[in-house]
């Protein structure tokens, strides 16, 4: 599985929502499932899956699926 696969099953399996919904324009507080407890569980998932620790001011500034891609990258993700 890529990176970018493992991005999408991340938010997938976080969020509760379908692949379709994943996409680079998706951004927080936008659907229901994409609250401030959905983006604890989030960036839960994606410690969990890419073997990283985000820094709370990662975790304050990922406010799209574009944006997590971003600071994944810091984190040596390539995506």
């Amino acid at each position: 599985m890529s990176n970018q696969q493992k991005l999408v099953q991340a938010f997938c399996d976080a969020l509760g929502v379908s692949s379709q919904t994943v996409n680079d324009e998706l951004q927080y507080n936008t659907i229901r499932e994409w609250d401030s407890t959905g983006h604890m569980v989030l960036v839960s998932e994606l410690e969990t899956v890419f073997n990283v620790m985000l820094d709370t001011d990662d975790i304050i500034d990922m406010s799209s699926v574009a944006k997590a891609k971003t600071i994944l990258a810091k984190y040596g993700v390539s995506l």
